[in-house]
């Protein structure tokens, strides 16, 4: 697939009444769906029926594929889609974040559906088998269209002004709702990524946070996120702390954080000279071209089957 840096662009997402907030690149237009690498239009109907009625959908890339995706994302790649994407000044309630270090926090890259370069934020969280970040489902596909898939994801915590403190992580497995691949609801991931190149498993490199599900709405969150907005334009992790409350079915805080923040944590208890706290949510969408809100989806039973998918892998 062509890979082009990306044109600015913010797709709008979320049932129709909210905007996702990936760094979306417009620069290919696509004449039909680009099949997920792997995909199942040619399975026999009883096939087709069965990954239907699984309430969990998962993208795999080959072992090739993720040694591909490492050697791809160059230092001066990454520079490059920094400086291609400028999504405004950074809003007055998005400040710089400035805690002890957050090395579970970093940059999710990957090629779009359309062909770009782009980025949104993800963070590692603790599972059984050590390798699961936690981050917005239109960061791996986009809504209600099953073909059209992410490519060449890696992660890298701790991203901080082009160093990569603890290196990068291949993603293995993509487990999203099946309601986001087909109707665009639940915009959650939990992403399997591969031992780094000591052999090291992720959360044994750079911790982990403790995430809840079912957990009650309200109290002080702490949304992170590398948004594409000046002055740093992705290259600093930035933040916004509010009250969580409920809106249309989802929650929110008072947040104008932009593209790229798509998929950073809502750390719920978060000790900012420690750096941990307990996921709640991700960063979903805003509620309008210039965000006053941000929003994310409640982590109920859904969201327990995609996490509890990945994390046995």
């Amino acid at each position: 697939m062509p890979r082009t840096s990306p044109s600015v662009s913010v797709t709008r997402r979320l049932r129709g009444r909210a905007m996702g907030l990936v760094v979306a690149g417009t620069a290919l237009a696509l004449a039909a769906p680009i099949p997920a690498t792997a995909t199942t239009a040619a399975d026999p109907a009883p096939a087709r029926a069965a990954a239907a009625a699984d309430p969990v959908s998962v993208l795999k890339y080959t072992a090739k594929e993720r040694r591909a995706a490492l050697a791809y994302w160059t230092p001066a790649r990454i520079k490059a889609v920094g400086k291609s994407v400028d999504l405004g000044p950074t809003g007055p309630k998005t400040k710089p974040y400035k805690g002890a270090p957050l090395k579970t926090v970093g940059r999710l890259f990957f090629v779009n559906a359309n062909g770009a370069d782009t980025w949104c934020t993800g963070t590692a969280v603790k599972s059984a088998n050590k390798s699961i970040v936690m981050t917005a489902a239109h960061c791996v596909r986009r809504g209600s269209s099953p073909y059209n898939t992410n490519m060449d994801m890696v992660f890298v915590p701790g991203y901080s002004k082009g160093k990569q403190p603890y290196g990068a992580f291949a993603v293995r497995s993509a487990a999203t709702p099946r309601s986001f691949e087909t109707k665009s609801v639940n915009d959650m991931a939990a992403l399997v990524v591969d031992a780094d190149k000591k052999g090291r498993k992720l959360t044994d490199v750079v911790g982990a946070q403790d995430i809840a599900f079912n957990r009650a709405v309200g109290g002080k969150v702490t949304a992170l996120g590398y948004p594409a907005t000046r002055p740093h334009l992705g290259e600093k992790l930035l933040h916004c702390v509010g009250t969580a409350k409920k809106e249309h079915g989802l929650q929110f805080i008072p947040c104008d954080m932009s593209g790229g923040s798509s998929g950073g944590p809502w750390l719920a208890d978060f000790d900012a000279t420690t750096g941990k706290g307990t996921l709640v949510s991700v960063n979903s969408a805003g509620d309008a071209l210039i965000a006053t809100k941000m929003y994310g989806e409640l982590f109920k039973a859904t969201a327990k089957k995609v996490y509890d998918r990945a994390q046995h892998a």
